[in-house]
């Protein structure tokens, strides 16, 4: 099939990369210039696994191209994929002026039958809106459909997740374009569940503020586990015994960021009270959220509750492993709550450098690696969970450290071994390891 998709970031891109390897012919449009130059020379926008590997193939035997052309895209293609940001307003809603220059353009450049699917993130309702954008400004006397196809793809697993998802959602109110979508996704050898264009566009937000409740749940056992000295690990893995429940998203951990979850909890959240309704359980999520990112700094200044002057360790930038995204990372709160402080700080991401200095520019110091960061700081705080990080030559971290004072965000660390190597540990959720001289 001829697709055109619109927005070239983690959900166009990979989307677009992923449909082209089956075998379509795939557009991919964005404003960038430089973004799209940089793709036709092999160049990624955003680091995932995998993706420079499936764009080059199929940008290199045909089935993939890159414009700023989005006429050329719609008239080109049957189906027309809007995959552009929806970023969260001040409000907390979605930002949808990008659906909205898409849709028009739609209407504008419209040259026979299409089918465009909203596979951004988007509240329950603009499925419709978009449809009458399309109906008044169409210069065109031609048919088109609508459809809510909402993607599930995880930063730092895209690809996999895009090519073996566990459903997929078509919301579709005609027939006729519920069917060419079953067509489009057979390759994928995944359920597919037909809803009406309302439930789909629910239902990925309902999904993501769920697993951002399970997130926000085990943090604040965590929290209650540090006070009553229970070990969150071992209450996770009891409760995430019960299948009812299931162990996935039961982590405890400094909080969740990211392009989705602060988004989208704060966007259902914004829907319900359009509606007149007060979603306290996903507010206080989102609450909860915050206060946690604020947990690790608390730690550090029980054991130096002065910092000015301080230098600081933080290893992590990006808000997860295998990915550059710095969006609303916990990372980002712990610098800002230490620069504020007084702290100096050094850090160190294996791939998160180049957007830290976006965001930072030279408020920090950024290390060549891991034992760079750490050398003859006061502290270490380990905030994203990198493999790197999780193999630590823990002896030699020990000599570096001014103070053998950790403080472990993802809980990457054993408070046994911790103790049993002279460190002062702080993990979330698990007892406390003093070291018996600090120096």
């Amino acid at each position: 099939m001829n697709l055109c998709v619109v927005g070239t970031g983690y959900v166009g891109l990979v989307s677009g990369a992923c449909f082209a390897d089956l075998g379509n012919q795939v557009i991919c449009v964005d404003i960038d210039e430089e973004k799209i130059a940089g793709l036709k020379e092999g160049k990624m926008p955003i680091y995932e696994p995998g993706l420079k590997e499936i764009v080059d193939e199929n940008y290199n035997n045909g089935n993939l191209d890159f414009t700023t052309s989005l006429a050329r895209g719609i008239k080109e293609s049957d189906i027309i994929f809007i995959a552009v940001g929806t970023p969260s307003t001040e409000e907390g809603g979605a930002d949808l002026s990008a659906v909205e220059s898409v849709a028009r353009s739609v209407a504008e450049q419209i040259n026979d039958y299409k089918i465009v699917i909203n596979k951004s993130t988007v509240p329950v309702g603009t499925g419709d809106w978009v449809e009458d954008l399309i109906s008044d400004n169409k210069e065109a006397d031609y048919d088109f459909d609508v459809v809510s196809c909402p993607e599930f793809l995880r930063e730092g697993s895209a690809v996999s997740d895009t090519m073996n998802p566990d459903r997929i959602i078509i919301g579709s109110n005609n027939e006729k374009a519920a069917q060419v979508l079953d067509e489009l996704h057979q390759d994928f050898e995944a359920p597919i569940l037909h809803t009406d264009r309302y439930s789909a566009e629910m239902i990925k937000y309902a999904a993501n503020a769920f697993l951002a409740t399970k997130i926000s749940f085990i943090n604040e056992i965590a929290n209650i586990c540090e006070r009553t000295g229970a070990n969150v690990e071992e209450v996770a893995q009891g409760i995430g015994m019960d299948h009812r429940i299931s162990d996935k998203f039961l982590r405890s951990g400094v909080g969740f960021g990211g392009a989705c979850f602060p988004k989208d909890t704060r966007a259902i959240v914004s829907t319900a009270k359009e509606h007149g309704y007060d979603f306290k359980v996903v507010s206080a999520t989102v609450e909860v959220n915050q206060l946690q990112k604020k947990t690790l700094v608390k730690k550090l200044k029980k054991e130096l509750p002065e910092l000015e002057g301080r230098t600081i360790a933080v290893l992590g930038l990006s808000f997860k492993p295998n990915t550059d995204d710095m969006r609303e990372a916990p990372s980002r709160t712990v610098i800002k709550e230490l620069l504020e402080a007084g702290a100096e700080v050094k850090a160190y991401d294996p791939i998160a450098m180049d957007e830290a200095q976006e965001i930072f520019s030279d408020d920090i110091d950024y290390a060549e690696d891991a034992y760079s960061a750490i050398e003859n700081t006061d502290a270490l705080l380990l905030v994203t969970e990198w493999e790197e990080f999780q193999n630590l030559d823990l002896k030699r971290v020990k000599e570096l450290l001014n103070n053998p004072l950790f403080i472990d965000g993802r809980n990457c660390y054993q408070p046994e071994k911790m103790e049993e190597l002279g460190f002062t540990y702080y993990s979330v959720g698990r007892p406390v390891v003093k070291a018996e001289d600090r120096g």
